[in-house]
């Protein structure tokens, strides 16, 4: 398999794409070719890439482009079920996959972000976890860095081990104006609580360096 990871959030707006771009440019930093792909974005503006995607492909170099670019832009800003639905679109699996092989084949690291969190519908049958399956990539855990983030991060690791995937660890997106205190007790109390690594990613793009191989 690529070396490559699925990230997925805790909830909305935790920084899954601040993460992601971070994990892309200190990979390229290191000399790596990467794919940073968001294939389903809602809340986009007609025609256009969703703000998220755009910050991806930049990350990544700015050589994606068309599907690499990310599959679906869909404009309400809801979950991508009723996105689609209200678009009058199916969301395709096997079309994300053959867009994610194109892309993945000349990277040395892949970075997939979701939408939303783990169970966020992208149909009346599947959600985020299913596509996460597969992508076939261990998942990161992007989560914020204060109040509320060691229960939303430990029941989030609860639900991807329940259903069979492997986390590679839990990031917490840290912001200017968090508390470094309370950051720094959330860090100590999930590393009590959940095995896996748990890093906070503030600035220095060094703390991702176990992620970056």
């Amino acid at each position: 398999m690529k070396h490559g990871y699925f990230i997925t959030g805790t909830g909305t707006d935790v920084g899954k794409t601040f993460v992601t771009a971070a994990l892309a440019r200190h990979a390229r930093s290191l000399g790596q070719r990467v794919f940073a792909f968001k294939p389903i974005e809602t809340g986009c503006l007609p025609g256009q890439l969703g703000s998220d995607q755009q910050t991806l492909v930049a990350a990544a170099g700015g050589w994606q482009s068309g599907p690499l670019a990310g599959v679906y832009q869909l404009a309400p800003p809801v979950a991508p079920s009723v996105a689609a639905l209200a678009a009058n679109v199916e969301i395709s699996f096997p079309t994300i996959l053959e867009a994610l092989s194109t892309g993945s084949e000349p990277a040395d690291l892949t970075l997939v972000e979701g939408a939303g969190g783990w169970r966020v519908p992208i149909s009346d049958t599947l959600d985020m976890s299913d596509l996460a399956r597969a992508c076939g990539f261990p998942i990161l855990v992007v989560a914020t860095a204060t109040l509320g983030t060691i229960n939303h991060s430990l029941l989030t690791a609860e639900a991807i081990e329940r259903d069979g995937q492997t986390i590679a660890g839990i990031i917490l997106s840290q912001r200017p104006d968090d508390d470094v205190a309370l950051v720094e007790s959330n860090l100590e109390q999930l590393r009590a609580r959940w095995s896996g690594p748990v890093i906070t990613l503030a600035g220095d793009p060094s703390v991702l360096d176990r992620f970056v191989r």
